[in-house]
């Protein structure tokens, strides 16, 4: 089941995210304590986003934060990947927007693959000086046909 999250949903969707960039990028474990990545998506994620969620049998399993023109998170836990959640998820984020951009890293060729299949298209890269982990990345487009 696909549905906007709530503030009161903040804590639910910082620890999939959490868990999710973990599996991802264990180069990147600890980056940030579980009360940092809490606050970032009460005072960040949630007042300049719309956050929705997938949820199995009431627990989220994946979500996406987006505003118009960007998505700014996409997180899936690793047990429901390859499911489809992350595909109906940006389908709501495809569905209000016209245009579409987001970064990952270039290292998360998971992510990569993922976007790619989405219709997603490489428009730059970096060497990852401008982002917090100082990671290289990659920025893609996707535009309504």
């Amino acid at each position: 089941m696909l549905r906007q999250l709530a503030l009161t949903d903040m804590g639910a969707a910082a620890q999939v995210h959490r868990i999710a960039f973990d599996r991802a990028m264990p180069w990147l474990v600890g980056l940030h304590t579980p009360d940092e990545d809490r606050w970032f998506y009460r005072e960040r994620v949630f007042l300049t986003c719309r956050v929705w969620g997938h949820f199995e049998a009431e627990v989220l399993s994946g979500i996406i934060a987006f505003r118009e023109g960007w998505i700014e998170q996409l997180y899936v836990l690793p047990t429901a990947q390859g499911r489809g959640v992350g595909t109906g998820l940006l389908d709501v984020a495809k569905g209000a927007c016209d245009r579409l951009e987001l970064w990952t890293f270039q290292r998360n060729a998971r992510a990569r693959r993922f976007y790619e299949a989405q219709d997603f298209a490489q428009v730059e890269q970096t060497d990852g000086a401008r982002n917090e982990e100082k990671e290289p990345d990659i920025r893609y487009l996707w535009t309504r046909q």
